[in-house]
């Protein structure tokens, strides 16, 4: 353990900011090695002659960036160099060689079902103003392709690399570190990971069949959240759609707060459900991001922002810093797809494929006593005894699946995540993969 009073010698600037950079410093140049024990915050606190919070702060930045952990028994430890926050309950766990017969861990779209990017593309290359460097947010072609299906009047409207780069952008434009952010429980394991990485603290609300539970999310406004985040549809992992009668009840409880509705639809055109949104009701406090990744395919990287002028215009700004603008050619190449009456058409086969995919599982799943609720989306929240002894037990067959416990917020029932946008008809048919599941959900 490092002497508090020879750690305190070395800390020039005595804020928690310069807390953690001279930290950093001793850290990087090897004077602070991996595994060192550090002082408490008490202790250290008292010899920099500051309040135990500001040290505090600054054990929490060095945690964000990995640079130490707190460990219960050890206190806090050094880590190593800082490092970028990775995506840990989005990053895939486990290495299956070439024993993986059948990937059920990603829930992708099918690339057979994408409608044909040929004729979109030549359409996005005549776009007008084409390798202009003025920054449009986005496109007129886009903007009236999606603008009619947008389940509220959006006063601003913007176009991203992504359904998470949109979550990603608003969240950060929004929330400080150390704010609250409410989401639902379970949510997106993605979604947790960027909260995690901008130092947000997450508030769970429960959710049923008809969305997030007005009772959990009251509970959660009078935490004080900078915002709620939350799927209208094709909930990922538990597959349910906001109701109206829901919609109404939440934008009721969220009128009187300060806090900003941020709704993730990304499944978007392909989805099973109409869209219902908060917005309905509450436009000025509701910011809508849709993706197109899976009705319209991956590589266009395109979600719409839409809603509330002031969050779009602040997500405008904080990416004039970077990219600035999203690819008039992939925003008019969408646009030509959205209105193009073949590719609406195939858009609508894949919608009704998945659904048939997702409901022919969980049926023989139900056959065999394994049942799910998922009424929407490429997945299924299946309940198994045993989380880990389940995950073992597919991937000995060859089947890759996702452990439930990335998507939870407070610990719950187990669940695996499996995916159904790509159901196998070879090596397994579904029969076969129904047994399967059904024998890695039992008790072992």
């Amino acid at each position: 353990m490092i002497d508090a009073a020879w750690l305190a010698e070395r800390i020039g600037d005595r804020t928690a900011r310069g807390i953690a950079a001279s930290m950093t410093t001793l850290i990087r140049s090897g004077e602070l090695p991996a595994g060192t024990r550090l002082p408490t915050v008490r202790g250290l606190a008292a010899e920099l002659g500051v309040s135990p919070g500001t040290v505090a702060d600054a054990w929490s930045t060095l945690r964000r960036h990995r640079a130490v952990s707190a460990q219960r028994r050890r206190g806090t430890i050094v880590i190593g160099p800082p490092d970028i926050p990775h995506p840990a309950r989005y990053e895939r766990i486990g290495k299956f060689g070439n024993r993986l017969a059948v990937d059920l861990a990603i829930a992708a779209p099918d690339p057979a079902l994408l409608p044909p990017l040929d004729a979109a593309l030549a359409a996005g290359a005549r776009t007008a103003r084409l390798n202009d460097y003025t920054r449009e947010t986005i496109t007129p072609a886009l903007r009236a392709a999606v603008e009619p299906a947008w389940p509220f009047p959006p006063a601003g409207m913007l176009a991203v690399g992504g359904g998470y780069e949109g979550v990603q952008l608003v969240c950060q434009t929004v929330a400080v570190p150390g704010d609250r952010v409410a989401v639902e429980d379970p949510t997106g394991a993605r979604l947790l990971d960027i909260l995690e990485a901008q130092g947000a603290e997450v508030v769970p609300v429960a959710c049923d069949d008809e969305g997030p539970e007005p009772g959990a999310l009251a509970e959660a406004l009078a935490t004080g959240p900078a915002a709620f985040v939350y799927q209208p549809r094709a909930h990922t992992p538990r597959g349910h759609a906001l109701t109206p009668a829901r919609a109404a009840a939440l934008a009721e409880l969220l009128a009187p707060t300060n806090t900003l509705a941020i709704e993730d639809d990304g499944t978007g055109e392909v989805s099973s459900s109409p869209a219902v949104s908060v917005g309905a009701h509450l436009p000025e406090r509701t910011v809508l991001v849709r993706s197109y990744s899976k009705s319209h395919g991956p590589d266009l990287r395109l979600a719409v922002i839409g809603g509330a002028a002031e969050p779009v215009e602040r997500v405008r700004v904080l990416r004039s810093f970077g990219t600035g603008w999203t690819s008039r050619i992939l925003q008019d190449a969408l646009a030509h797809l959205l209105t193009d009456p073949a590719a609406v058409a195939a858009v609508g086969r894949a919608r009704a494929a998945y659904a048939e995919r997702r409901e022919g599982l969980a049926s023989a799943l139900a056959e065999r006593g394994v049942r799910t609720g998922n009424r929407d989306g490429l997945m299924l929240w299946v309940p198994v005894a045993d989380e880990s002894a389940a995950l073992v037990t597919l991937a000995a067959h060859g089947v890759a699946a996702v452990p439930g416990s990335r998507y939870q917020v407070v610990p719950a029932d187990a669940h695996v995540r499996i995916a159904t946008g790509r159901l196998p008809g070879a090596p397994l048919s579904v029969a076969e993969l129904a047994d399967l599941v059904a024998l890695a959900a039992r008790p072992h």
